[in-house]
């Protein structure tokens, strides 16, 4: 049996003895296999990380060696490094040149957080008087459980394990059950380190199993997830019965805005397209923060979009380890069967197929399809806000093109969606993109660029994008909680009600 569970400080195999095949979703070839956990496994990891928290050494821990650390984590991951892309890469058939720049980010993730846990101990408040020391401090919220998603495995992880052990927590991480292997190295590497047991525990499964106690269980203090919204409603309301704080990242629809001034030159044009396909078919679009809709003005529309089809139509589809690859597969079947469902629907209601919307199979120069889970980048010029390929999420590697006249036409546009985790807004007039960022309902908004985020700048979303925040201080923030002690230094009679009869 696999033991690839870390619960109270070992490795075991499900309390079940079940296990996983895990396949490379490029070839469908044997990446390893795993534990199956199920409830009775989180349970018994949750009880340990119990234990940890309210009578082992980590909460009292100083803040400065807890951070000290993550540093050490950041580094183990950058020595570990190629045995870090290897995993990422088989388990989500992405390019190595892409795991290996996650890499990079989450190794920065853990620094950031390294560093900034003892910067923050809390803050004096002047009370007014000599003789009140009142002061505001910050103390870990208890039992975490972390749940992840498998497009960004191990980074959707840093951006939880690192502000959770900064603040002194102790946690269960359960990740999505076709990606685990990177959780599975990082949970060697804080073994490695000597974390006390109990501290950090890893459970693997499906959700409905696996991650459901988290969410339900009296003695998880805070849930985070990272998924689809239908799962975070069911976590919210599990949730809810016991008040425990929540944090959601729910994904998002997200708007590309581009002024015809953005594109009226040669130069601009090549710049501004290309970003357009870095926005929408980076790792085939499997990316919650994707710029799925593009909303180009109307007088740039026919030159902008026949050259982003013809760019789309030149990506190179292929293995993850084959020279010349650009882009690789969907992560299962029923996922790329989910996303061709997309596409049909947006073609019965009127949008127009200018390339893609069929599956990707034969030999493009970087090995064969046929054993794999390729699609092929899709355009869906002419669509309007009444169908649902503008509004429903596809996590795939499809754009939709909505036109506008106006600034107030381009924003309503923009702003039309559940959702608000992030846009962009391109143009050469640096007041009107500016103008327009301040108007736009999203958590992250870039000015002629997509994409780049930063682990010292909060991420999260406005609407159906979720609650919270990660990374930035507030990333911290919402794994701690905050206390006032007020302290008297003199106390004396109140004398608010009078005394009465005989006194002590």
């Amino acid at each position: 049996m696999s033991e690839t569970l870390y619960i109270d400080g070992a490795w075991r195999s499900a309390a079940s003895g079940q296990t996983r095949e895990i396949r490379c979703p490029a070839d469908d070839s044997l990446v390893g296999v795993v534990a199956e956990g199920g409830a009775e496994d989180t349970e018994a990891a949750i009880a340990a990380a119990r234990r940890a928290f309210d009578t082992g050494p980590w909460r009292r821990t100083p803040d400065a060696e807890r951070g000290d650390l993550l540093l050490q984590v950041a580094e183990a991951i950058d020595i570990r490094r190629d045995e870090f892309v290897d995993a990422e890469t088989l388990d989500t058939g992405k390019r190595p040149y892409e795991s290996d720049i996650d890499m990079t980010d989450i190794a920065n993730c853990f620094r950031y957080f390294g560093k900034l846990a003892a910067q923050d101990a809390g803050r004096v408040v002047d009370a007014g008087s000599a003789d009140v020391d009142s002061r505001v401090v910050y103390e870990p919220v208890g039992v975490c459980g972390l749940i992840t998603p498998w497009n960004y495995p191990l980074l959707q992880a840093a951006w939880k394990v690192a502000p959770a052990l900064a603040a002194g927590n102790t946690f269960v991480l359960k990740p999505a059950e076709l990606t685990p292997h990177t959780a599975i190295l990082l949970m060697s590497v804080l073994d490695d380190l000597g974390v006390p047991a109990g501290v950090a525990n890893l459970v693997l499964g499906a959700g409905a199993t696996a991650g459901a106690p988290l969410s339900a269980h009296p003695d998880v203090d805070l849930v985070s997830f990272t998924g689809g919204l239908a799962t975070g409603r069911i976590i919210a309301r599990e949730a809810a019965a016991t008040v425990k704080k929540v944090a959601l990242e729910l994904g998002g629809k997200n708007p590309n805005v581009v002024f015809a001034d953005a594109c009226d030159t040669r130069e601009r044009l090549a710049a501004t397209v290309d970003n357009a396909l870095n926005a929408a078919f980076l790792h085939s679009g499997q990316v919650c923060s994707a710029g799925a809709r593009l909303v180009i003005e109307e007088s740039a529309h026919d030159r902008f979009v026949d050259e982003l089809v013809r760019r789309a139509e030149s990506i190179r589809l292929g293995l993850p380890f084959a020279q010349g690859t650009e882009t690789g597969p969907l992560i299962s079947s029923a996922h790329r069967d989910k996303v061709h469902a997309y596409v049909e629907q947006a073609r019965a209601e009127g949008a127009v197929i200018r390339t893609g919307g069929e599956f990707a199979t034969g030999d493009e120069g970087s090995g064969t399809l046929d054993n794999g889970w390729f699609y092929r980048p899709t355009v869906i010029d002419k669509a309007t806000r009444a169908m649902a390929c503008v509004h429903d999420e596809g996590f795939g590697p499809t754009v939709t093109v909505e036109t506008f006249t106006t600034e107030d036409e381009a924003v309503a546009i923009a702003n039309d969606t559940d959702y608000g985790l992030s846009g962009a807004v391109w143009s050469s007039d640096a007041a009107r993109a500016r103008r327009i960022a301040g108007r736009l309902r999203h958590g992250t908004v870039w000015i002629n660029d997509f994409g780049p985020y930063l682990p010292q700048a909060e991420w999260g979303g406005f609407g159906h994008s979720g609650v919270g925040r990660e990374l930035g201080p507030s990333g911290l923030n919402e794994y701690r909680e905050t206390k006032h002690v007020y302290e008297n230094l003199r106390p004396d009679v109140t004398g608010w009600f009078a005394a009465r009869g005989e006194q002590l």
